[in-house]
């Protein structure tokens, strides 16, 4: 077989660049607790480490740009009765973070834009459920207050944080659950297991939809869905103890699409998928290695890039969300290392090699914004839908402020985010320049302000399905909620004509046609519309062409004199 060259793409020369010593977070007693987690977490506001203590549980919160040698004495989350075993943070509230513990429950914390200035004993939210010590914890990617655990009692609880209360229990499993991961929509959830079994599982019903033997190995194993790719990428170990990754195809589970083996190291293997990339990072714990692959559509499945390799090993990794990376730098990932050795957290940034220090288009597709695009309960009905998309070609580091009321009496939590409701009901109301010319007579000023008042009582009758007066628990009297945020709906679509010659606005309702005959009346509208916007273009291109053939006669005639 001949040789067929290179393969091409634009991820083959991606790097890891460890930060500075002064951009570290130092001086962090990180924990010493053995359980297979992360016990880091971050978004672009804040790091969360799981630190050692000498009773209960505590976990650290630093503002993410606070580096350097941290004080000793530094506040911390102090609510736990046992040792933290993982940390979550909310993928569409950037100051609420989750964390489960040895004394079987699952605490929600609020976090001020601040940070901590005290201890903080007091949680939003306590999920009892688990009869065992809760191993790992996981947000839903689209629907909001949805909070997955999975307990040493080979139970997986689906929770309903805004009410407090479980709203379904998984019970498929015969033992200890290793990790699990949601695919792009949230409809299906992917699970390891200590009896060696990987499963896809509806995670509303708890139906096991497939199942197959995943590694042979005794030790654990991890797995992540590939996004919306319906593959599944998991690492593990073989019978003979080498350690080992998998892609699956979730609709036959049983036999793998590719494995590979990859040393005989002893430390589990952490996968971790970046969707806008579609590439994999494989990370062992007490390595202090990086491996990163490449997943395609076609076999191979996956492709072998390079390892971003460091002298000292890792005892967690915590993940940074798309939207919090440095675009400018083409930062396309990037972890924060907890150092088994010492007592730091090291963000380790993952960059492509360009010459240029403009955006990126190629390397950076809208990625998931934190907005939730499905309620609780409308995804408990059954309801999926893909995440809202942000771009990130502004540069700017989206980052959110929800401030949270947790009503004691009703036993539900009540996020609101009253600034963006405002900026949706801002932004969705057209704005025209008008070019007319002001008339300082007190009578055409004072008719001018009656036709302005009717029609800003028009625009805001047509925008009134999209708008709403009714006052939450938690908001003040008379505050305008849009129904983009609250219910997740559209406004009917408006057109506004604002022309010289007319003195009222012409609201066009675009309602839905029932019949053909209706369809071809509107088609021929639309026609007769764009033909006499072409025409009023025309005439004002003519306009400015002789506005402009004035212009420099003016100016050639000074010129003479």
């Amino acid at each position: 077989m001949g040789f067929r060259g290179v393969r091409s793409s634009k991820f083959r020369h991606v790097f890891g660049s460890p930060t500075k010593r002064d951009r570290c977070y130092d001086n962090v007693k990180i924990t010493k607790n053995a359980h297979d987690s992360k016990f880091c977490a971050a978004n672009p506001k804040f790091v969360a480490i799981v630190t050692e203590v000498a009773g209960g549980g505590a976990f650290l919160v630093l503002p993410i740009d606070k580096t350097g040698r941290a004080e000793m004495n530094l506040p911390k989350v102090t609510g736990h009765r046992g040792p933290v075993l993982d940390l979550a943070w909310n993928p569409f509230n950037d100051n609420m973070i989750a964390s489960c513990s040895d004394d079987c429950t699952i605490k929600l914390w609020y976090i001020p834009d601040e940070g901590l200035k005290q201890n903080l004993n007091e949680w939003l939210v306590d999920l009892q459920g688990h009869q065992r010590r809760v191993a790992y914890i996981e947000w839903h990617p689209t629907a909001e207050n949805i909070l997955l655990s999975a307990g040493f009692d080979f139970l997986i609880i689906v929770w309903n944080i805004s009410k407090g209360e479980a709203s379904s229990v998984i019970d498929c499993h015969p033992d200890i659950i290793y990790s699990m991961s949601f695919n792009r929509d949230g409809s299906l959830l992917a699970t390891t297991c200590k009896d060696k079994i990987l499963r896809i599982i509806d995670p509303r019903s708890g139906n096991v939809l497939q199942e197959g033997l995943c590694h042979g190995g005794s030790k654990a194993s991890k797995v992540v869905y590939l996004g919306d790719t319906g593959r599944v990428f998991s690492s593990g170990f073989s019978r003979f103890s080498d350690r080992q990754w998998a892609v699956w195809s979730q609709d036959d589970l049983s036999k793998p699409l590719r494995m590979e083996n990859i040393d005989s190291s002893s430390g589990v293997l952490f996968p971790y998928y970046d969707h806008d990339a579609k590439m994999a990072y494989l990370a062992g714990k007490g390595d202090g290695s990086i491996r990163y692959y490449e997943i395609v559509d076609e076999s191979p499945w996956c492709h072998y890039l390079n390892q971003f390799l460091s002298g000292f090993p890792q005892r967690g990794l915590g993940v940074m969300p798309k939207r919090g990376v440095n675009v400018y730098q083409c930062e396309i990932f990037r972890f924060y290392k907890l150092h088994a050795t010492k007592n730091t957290c090291e963000p380790i940034s993952m960059i492509v090699p360009r010459k240029s220090e403009q955006f990126q288009e190629d390397l950076y597709p809208d990625t998931a914004a934190p907005t939730p695009s499905l309620t609780g309960e409308e995804w408990l009905a059954g309801k999926n839908r893909n995440p809202i998309l942000i771009s990130l070609k502004s540069g700017m580091i989206a980052r959110t402020h929800k401030p949270v009321l947790y009503k004691s009496r009703d036993h539900q939590l009540i996020t609101a985010d009253r600034n963006n409701e405002r900026k949706f009901v801002f932004i969705s109301q057209e704005t025209k320049a008008d070019y007319r010319e002001q008339h300082h007579d007190s009578d055409d000023c004072n008719e001018k302000n009656e036709n302005y008042g009717s029609k800003f009582q028009r625009i805001r009758q047509a925008w009134g399905t999209m708008t709403t007066q009714a006052t939450t628990n938690n908001a003040p009297s008379g505050v305008m909620l849009c129904d983009i945020v609250t219910a997740h709906k559209l406004p009917s679509p408006t057109y506004i004509n604002n022309y010289d010659n007319e003195k009222e606005v012409e609201i066009i309702d675009l309602a839905s046609p029932k019949s053909e005959d209706e369809l071809l009346k509107a088609y021929n509208n639309q026609m007769e519309e764009i033909r006499r916007l072409k025409d009023l273009l025309d005439s004002k291109e003519q306009q400015i062409k002789e506005l402009q053939a004035e212009v420099q006669h003016l100016r050639a005639k000074w010129q003479q004199k």
